[in-house]
């Protein structure tokens, strides 16, 4: 099945789920038991330095608490596993993923809402973070757990054979990528890197998520608000539009994007860049410490987003949720994880130090020091970046969203003759029509 069928099939089996399963999927309510074990899943590759630092975790949770954890770690088509566990009433106790996750999940009536009051490191978490675990209704339905924002990963070897400064504006920022292109910066006698490598599939909205940081840097934005909870397109606006532009032209007038981006996910990206065929990678701190390993500390290079020609700062900013799902025969035990996960202990395990395999990406607790469990001086970079990321808005279930705006977008870089604000205009229609659908478009 191709990426973009993929994507598709497994947007259905959630719209379906939607429509008709809701009632249908929603746990019930179970006898409790304080001792009973708790089944984590968490989406990361099975047996990956990221799966193990989660059992690390567990275990040292287990370990203050007594009570016994099952980690489960999926990465491909987790959402998919984890609509067929709610269809046979068996969805685990807790679920570390996504923020964006929060609406499709709360929407079904699988999460268990979270209260701040009764919530031991609730204060200690950032004011930002916890917008990231609020739903359209203005309840928590999640704990903040990871946040990250972006930046450039850049080949710093590269940048020093082609003599051009760090880039503080998208011009620059283009000319960097040009010079990677045509200006044979590692050195072989061929033309055979990019300046870019780009995650621009339709596959779980990676070409949405991929423009949105170019799109907050420049001062646009998906949707605004409209008040009282409800919100209008903003994709077609000015500096959506402009935003949108500068990366296409990056795809279709420079030719400075690796080829195939438009069919490729992370994975694959991650990939790309390790094996040189591209310079410039816009990605969260996730990668970080991979990349230094396999490629070579002296190699890497971390920059932050130049603000677009009519805005910034601003990128996206997303992380993890720690979600308490509904129907546990656990549901103190599911509390005490969480709290746990979020505590300052927790965050610096989860954090791993320098090491491939963090699964707290920047810590939410804000008393946990960087600087003292990360020697790294770029993670500051992201740290930083942080201070202006923006989540994307809390419509009540986001994901049909970036899936639509996904494939406005992957249709835009693939088919260099679109029109740009057309393609724009249109998507707004239909972002419009989900707006209303979800009761949540402004008049």
């Amino acid at each position: 099945m191709s990426q973009r069928r993929l994507g598709a099939a497994v947007v259905g089996t959630l719209a379906i789920a939607l429509v008709a399963g809701c009632s249908a999927s929603k746990p019930t309510a179970t006898d409790q038991n304080s001792t009973a074990p708790i089944e984590m899943w968490i989406r990361q590759a099975p047996d990956s330095d990221s799966a193990k630092t989660a059992q690390r975790l567990a275990d040292a949770f287990t370990k203050s608490s007594g009570i016994k954890v099952k980690v489960v770690a999926l990465f491909d088509d987790f959402e998919t596993k984890l609509q067929q566990q709610a269809a046979q009433k068996a969805l685990p106790d807790i679920v570390i993923n996504d923020t964006a996750q929060l609406g499709t999940m709360q929407s079904q009536g699988w999460l268990r809402e979270v209260d701040k009051k009764k919530f031991a490191t609730a204060g200690q978490l950032s004011d930002r973070a916890w917008k990231a675990a609020q739903a359209s209704d203005g309840r928590y339905y999640a704990a903040p757990f990871s946040a990250q924002s972006f930046a450039l990963i850049v080949r710093k070897d590269w940048r020093a054979k082609v003599g051009l400064p760090a880039p503080s504006s998208w011009d620059d920022l283009a000319k960097l990528g040009a010079a990677f292109t045509d200006g044979d910066p590692d050195g072989d006698g061929k033309k055979d890197t990019s300046g870019f490598v780009i995650p621009a599939t339709t596959k779980r909205g990676y070409a949405s998520w991929y423009t949105s940081s170019l799109l907050w840097a420049n001062g646009g934005d998906f949707l605004a608000p409209g008040g009282a909870g409800k919100w209008k397109p903003a994709v077609n606006s000015e500096k959506s539009v402009q935003a949108v532009t500068w990366l296409r032209d990056q795809f279709c007038v420079a030719k400075s994007v690796n080829p195939g981006a438009v069919n490729n996910d992370t994975t694959v990206t991650h990939e790309a860049f390790e094996k040189g065929q591209g310079g410039i990678y816009l990605v969260g701190p996730y990668v970080l410490a991979r990349f230094v390993k396999n490629m070579g500390t002296d190699k890497i290079e971390v920059i932050p987003v130049p603000n677009g020609p009519a805005g910034g700062p601003g990128t996206l900013g997303e992380g993890e949720n720690v979600y308490m799902m509904a129907g546990s025969k656990n549901q103190s035990g599911q509390q005490k994880f969480a709290e746990f996960v979020t505590s300052v202990e927790g965050q610096q395990i989860g954090m791993n130090k320098d090491d491939p395999g963090a699964i707290v990406r920047l810590p939410v607790n804000t008393t946990v020091d960087l600087g003292a469990v990360r020697q790294d001086p770029r993670w500051k970079v992201f740290q930083e970046a942080y201070k202006a990321a923006v989540y994307t808005p809390p419509v009540p279930n986001w994901a049909p969203f970036r899936q639509t705006t996904a494939d406005a977008m992957n249709a835009v870089y693939a088919n260099c003759g679109t029109s740009v604000k057309t393609a724009m205009d249109d998507l707004a229609g239909k972002l419009s029509d989900e707006l209303k659908k979800q009761n949540a478009l402004a008049s």
